[in-house]
């Protein structure tokens, strides 16, 4: 019998692994440019190597969710977390850095690419929902992950101890699944294939519009994240604590999505929080001081609904590309957050204030 309940409680502490990644990660720049000798050309390889790996998963784990399904790709993505975050603690150098960091990377992807589709299918008729909850935990996790950075740092723990953080959710996630029972792709029960999906994503027009602005839904939502240690330390402002209100307040807004959901539509949510998203940091990238707070609250609003809704309109309106199309979405747009980290390598320096983009 499927356990839905916990099927999706382990799927939440799966992307609460992701995100203590992104958020460790971004607490622990200083200290690896310190520890490595790493000039910002070298921490920009590392940011892209963080975030590359996500979309070859995607790339991967969409087209063979029909075949494999969710389980299997599952234990990919448990055992490339394992790597990744042991390796990264192990690591005496910046190539071992940069490969451990793939691991870790690739094993996030690979959560999107089992768990959003199995989700969908699971929640059928309620996957927007659901979806959001699920999406919780990423800036939740975010959170939970920037403070207890935080927290290490103060009481002058390195880096190696705060990465190590991630086993806590990577452990539960694991026993969570053992054993479990995966439901039934939908894709399955309806005797539709992979080739059906990619027909349907080729013949629809709105899906490339849609890919096209995952990119920047993405690279405005996660762009900055990556970088708040370096980029917000001449503002006056704590970085860290910045990123716990943004993310907090993700976390919130997408926990009560529902109602706003049934209200304003998938499209409607998406364009009202293009605007002020657009408002948010051009706020950002002016202000100093108290007044950071302020526009991360703005651009915590802005970006709040992005991610989840971008991938259950595809599940909503284009439902005929499968999970290879839920997949391939987080994937191109994860891929695009990449790109835009290699900024920093192209011009070997980080700016000295908030970007006006991602």
């Amino acid at each position: 019998m499927i356990n839905k309940n916990r099927l999706f409680i382990a799927s939440c502490f799966a992307l609460i692994t992701t995100a203590f990644a992104f958020a460790i990660r971004a607490g622990i720049m200083n200290d690896l440019a310190k520890d490595f000798n790493l000039n910002d050309k070298q921490l920009g390889w590392i940011q892209f190597m963080g975030l590359f790996g996500f979309p070859i998963a995607t790339l991967v784990g969409g087209p063979l969710y029909n075949s494999l399904g969710p389980k299997k790709l599952g234990w990919v993505a448990w055992i490339c977390h394992g790597l990744g975050i042991t390796f990264s603690i192990l690591s005496h150098n910046f190539t071992y850095l940069f490969l451990s960091t793939f691991f870790v990377s690739f094993a996030n992807g690979m959560v999107e690419a089992a768990y959003n589709p199995m989700i969908a299918d699971m929640y059928e008729g309620n996957a927007p929902t659901m979806l959001n909850r699920f999406h919780v935990w990423f800036p939740g996790g975010l959170a939970i992950g920037s403070l207890l950075a935080l927290f290490f740092t103060n009481n002058g723990l390195g880096w190696q101890a705060k990465i190590s953080l991630m086993y806590i959710p990577w452990i539960i996630y694991g026993f969570l699944f053992y054993g479990q029972e995966f439901p039934k792709s939908q894709n399955e029960m309806d005797k539709a294939s992979t080739g059906s999906n990619l027909q349907a994503m080729f013949s629809s027009p709105l899906y490339w519009f849609m890919l096209v602005c995952m990119v920047m839904t993405a690279t405005t939502e996660l762009g900055t994240q990556s970088w708040v240690e370096r980029i917000l330390g001449s503002t006056g402002a704590q970085p860290l604590l910045v990123l716990f209100l943004v993310t907090g307040l993700m976390a919130i807004g997408r926990l009560f999505a529902g109602p706003i959901i049934h209200k304003l539509s998938i499209p409607g949510i998406l364009l009202a929080s293009s605007i002020i998203s657009l408002i948010a940091i051009y706020m950002m990238s002016t202000a100093t001081g108290a007044m950071v707070y302020i526009a991360a609250i703005m651009f915590a609003v802005g970006v709040c609904f992005f991610w989840p809704n971008m991938i259950s309109f595809i599940a909503v309106y284009l439902p005929k590309t499968g999970a290879l199309g839920m997949s391939l979405i987080g994937g191109v747009g994860m891929l695009g957050v990449s790109i835009c980290q290699l900024e920093p390598v192209r011009k070997n320096r980080v700016l000295d204030h908030a970007p006006t983009t991602a």
